[in-house]
């Protein structure tokens, strides 16, 4: 962020090789530079270079002094910077990301931004993705049986054509967050997938765990 011409320069470039459209996705500050002001600056140059799509993790990130895991939890978060940039920039789509948890919260922010972005809850708990969309879109909320079983016909598929079930498996480590015999599904896949004779049988010794009445849908 502290070269805003620079990453102008690469969308441009970008943007002159590919047909499809070039994101930008950013914080809103680096360090004690940190102020709106600061951030608009960014922004600016990008949009004189033609962006028009904007994701924002609305947090500054700290270089010096805090980890990667910390930089995504420790500095506050602002998203009433999304909301004045968007408003600064009627013509662009900005989509608000960071610490946003559950279905409740993105469907609230939905109402006054254009989109959000999640990615850590998501990939905890995969199931909120159907929640998401049952809440969005209106859509049927599946049971996670059924999931499971639509699942493993790609994973069948995927395995018969040499891929090893330790990187399909690991989606599935929190289907169940959060619900009756999480801890020992999680724990049967985690322990037994990376083995080299680890096959879709594993699956089903994991789901055993679980009781039935957890695998249906919670609203």
């Amino acid at each position: 962020m502290d070269s805003p011409e620079l990453v102008a320069d690469c969308f441009r470039a970008m943007s002159e090789s590919v047909s499809i459209p070039v994101t930008i996705k950013t914080r809103i500050g680096i360090d004690d530079h940190d102020s709106f002001e600061f951030f608009q600056h960014f922004i600016q140059h990008q949009y004189d270079a033609g962006c028009r799509e904007f994701h924002i993790h609305a947090r500054k990130a700290i270089l010096s002094g805090l980890s990667p895991k910390e930089n995504r939890e420790i500095p506050p978060l602002h998203y009433d910077y999304v909301t004045r940039i968007r408003d600064a920039y009627p013509d662009c789509y900005f989509a608000l990301n960071g610490g946003i948890k559950d279905a409740a919260s993105a469907h609230a922010l939905l109402n006054e931004h254009a989109g959000v972005m999640l990615g850590r809850a998501p990939y905890s708990n995969p199931y909120l993705l159907a929640e998401l969309e049952h809440r969005i879109f209106d859509t049927p909320l599946p049971d996670r049986r059924s999931v499971v079983a639509a699942y493993r016909q790609y994973m069948e598929t995927q395995v018969s054509s040499g891929t090893h079930v330790k990187h399909m498996l690991k989606h599935l480590l929190g289907l169940f967050s959060g619900l009756p015999g999480a801890r020992a599904f999680r724990r049967e896949l985690s322990t037994e997938m990376f083995r080299d004779d680890a096959n879709l049988d594993l699956l089903e010794r994991a789901l055993a765990h679980v009781p039935n009445p957890s695998l249906e849908a919670t609203a």
